[in-house]
Parts: structure tokens; sequence; C-alpha cells
């Protein structure tokens, strides 16, 4: 595909029905049936990072399972994202599972090839732990970026039994390594109990405010999409969401479920809130469909993704013609 050809979309829902055919994300085409590609959705199946249960391997597909039904027209943000830019399925980054640090480096690489085109990335996990290559690969092109990780927890832990990368454990070596923003970091939907109070006080120290899930409920999600607006400004954003953000009634099928969460309303609410920043890429992570039932979690997760790819093209768009962009509304 040239750059100035049309964005190849999906699937004809009204010619081949939703359940037939290969489950690419939203049934859009394959990167090597298109070429090029604004916004590339990849799967990193990996979850050796994992301090509690596994599965998280098997999210991206589970979601893909779960995107069928979603449509090209999004009303939320009055958008038709996949006529906007062209968004393609990358496939899948093969990590090696039983290396930890090879496959960090592998995750890197293959995000380097993948921004290196151009495109942004829509990363579908696997573990917490693949979100510090994602953003090394992303502070290669962008600088150092803003973070907002919406998350149960904080991630922000030294070790565990030793191992610096884990999925507890990304954004410490993040900010360590500079290629965080530290006047521009939130946790978004963080509760339960932590190892002990110095945890908060480290966080505190790294540079990251905190909007608990509690905080959503008081204020409302309209008040805090101002508040992750205002800190974040206009620098080049990074999103990384974990789907235990969610209360496990919204999203049974994650390795560590803590009761309090969000709904999957208010997570959907608070990201379209944030359309007006700049997003350079984001992740999704931790769907573990063996703890799943009635797909409750993967569709979540595949709206999630949607809203999130719904951002990207809209900006993509705007950025070559505002004229264009209002045209493909």
């Amino acid at each position: 595909m040239s750059s100035n050809e049309a964005p190849r979309g999906p699937v004809d829902s009204s010619r081949v029905p939703r359940y037939a055919g290969p489950a690419t994300f939203a049934r859009l085409p394959r990167l090597d049936e298109v070429g090029r590609t604004d916004v590339a959705v990849v799967g990193v199946p990996f979850d050796s990072g994992v301090s509690y249960r596994p599965g998280a391997r098997f999210g991206g597909n589970a979601i893909r399972e779960a995107s069928r039904l979603l449509r090209p027209y999004n009303p939320a943000q009055d958008a038709s994202p996949f006529a906007l830019a062209q968004v393609a399925d990358a496939g899948d980054i093969a990590a090696n599972p039983f290396n930890i640090n090879e496959a960090v480096e592998t995750v890197e690489a293959a995000a380097d090839d993948l921004l290196d085109t151009g495109a942004r990335l829509m990363t579908l996990g696997g573990d917490h732990t693949i979100a510090l290559p994602l953003l090394r690969s992303v502070a290669k092109k962008h600088g150092p970026v803003a973070l907002l990780h919406f998350d149960a927890h904080l991630d922000t832990w030294d070790t565990y039994f030793g191992a610096e990368y884990t999925h507890g454990t990304p954004f410490r070596r993040a900010v360590e390594e500079g290629i965080l923003d530290t006047s521009a970091l939130s946790h978004v939907g963080t509760r339960g109990p932590l190892y002990g109070k110095q945890d908060l006080t480290d966080d505190e120290k790294m540079g990251f405010g905190i909007v608990t899930s509690a905080d959503v409920m008081r204020r409302g999600v309209d008040e805090i999409a101002d508040q992750l607006r205002q800190r974040i400004g206009d620098r080049p954003l990074y999103i990384s969401i974990d789907i235990d953000v969610l209360d496990p009634a919204h999203a049974p099928g994650t390795g560590t479920p803590e009761a309090g969460g969000l709904t999957s309303r208010e997570l959907l609410e608070i990201l379209r809130g944030l359309s007006s920043c700049h997003l350079v890429s984001a992740d999704l992570v931790e769907v573990a469909p063996a703890y799943d039932h009635a797909e409750i979690t993967s569709v979540a997760a595949s709206h999630t993704a949607y809203e999130l790819t719904t951002i990207m093209s809209r900006q993509i768009a705007a950025s070559r013609s505002p004229e264009s962009a209002e045209d493909a509304r």
C-alpha cells in the first residue's frame, strides 16, 4: 500500500460473518497484506515475568478473538479509526519463554523495527514485563516520554527473588534508565495491600502521582481525565494498561486480581477524555483467558485497545490534513 492509497479496513461483516475467517485484531488486514501501517497492533505472548498466576501469554489471541465484534465507527469519539489511518495486525513477537533477559532484548528489537517504519504501536501482552523494552524503544524515537500507567499495582518494586526484570518492576527500571519524563508520571486505579508504606515513599521519589480507584469513584471520570491532561500537557505520551486495573467483576481473567477496581465504563471514559494528548504508543497486558469466563475480560480488553487505536488514528489523520480527518469521521 502506498502512502496515497486509502486505508484498507476490516473484513465486511455484512459479507463474511464475524465468527468466520482469521482472528486478526478487529478483523483488520495483516501487516504483510498492506505493506505499511500507521498503527501496528502487535502481540507479545510472553508471561515468564509473572509472580502469581500465569497465562497472559495467551492474552493477545484472546483479545483478537473478542475483537471480532468491534465495528468500524466509534460513536464515543465520533471517528472511523480504520478509515482515518491504516491499522494492521503485525502478528506476534516471539520472545524466549525460558530467558527473560533475552526476551526483553527481542521485544525491544522488534519494537524498534516497527517504530522505524513510522508506525505507532498498540501492543497486546503478555505480562507487564514487556512494558520496559517497549518504553526503551519509544524513548529512542521521542526521548523520555510521559507515562500513564493504569493498574491495580504500582509495578515500581525493585526485584523479585533477585530478578530485575519482572512484571512488578518495569517502571522502576524505566525511571533508572532515564526513559521516562519524571515530571509527567501517573498511576491510575491503584488499590489493595502493599508490602509496606515504603513502597509509596519510593514510588513518590521516582516522580509518580497516584490516582486510586477510590479517587475515580469519588471524583468522577471527567475530573480525573482533566487532572491527567494537565499533568501530561503536550509531552509525547505512552499509556500502559494492566487489565487488572478493572475490578475482578469486569476482568476476572488476570493473574493478580484486586477487589475494588474500576468499571470498564470508567476506564473507557477516562481514555476518551485523553483524546487530545499526544499518544505515541500504548500497551495492554495481563489478560489471562484461562481465568476468564464468557470472555468478560477479553471483551473489555478489546474495547480498551479500540479506544486507544482510535485516539492514535485521529491524531495521525489530523497531522496529515485536518480536512481529510474531518471527512473520514
